[in-house]
């Protein structure tokens, strides 16, 4: 993964330059020599973040069916500590 860092007259001469860069790696965005944004591709981003996923999109996913998923009955669940 390359990291590209670019300053921000830079970008706003060449934004098509740096979404090309962002395809191999972050993109620092300078202003006046500090870094001060990044620029991603969104597949990055979520990878990060994440992913944003809902349970729902996790429960449709192909398969799911096919996960087995034991419940313990409520009298075999732990038991809090006596402190007495």
């Amino acid at each position: 993964m390359a990291i590209t860092t670019i300053s921000s007259r830079e970008f706003n001469q060449d934004t098509s330059g740096a979404k090309n860069a962002a395809r191999n790696g972050p993109v620092i965005i300078t202003d006046r020599g500090r870094p001060a944004h990044v620029l991603l591709t969104i597949e990055e981003y979520r990878r990060i973040a994440g992913g944003g996923r809902k349970i729902a999109d996790l429960l449709a996913m192909p398969g799911i069916d096919e996960v087995e998923l034991e419940i313990p009955r409520w009298d075999e669940l732990p038991r809090p500590a006596d402190l007495s």
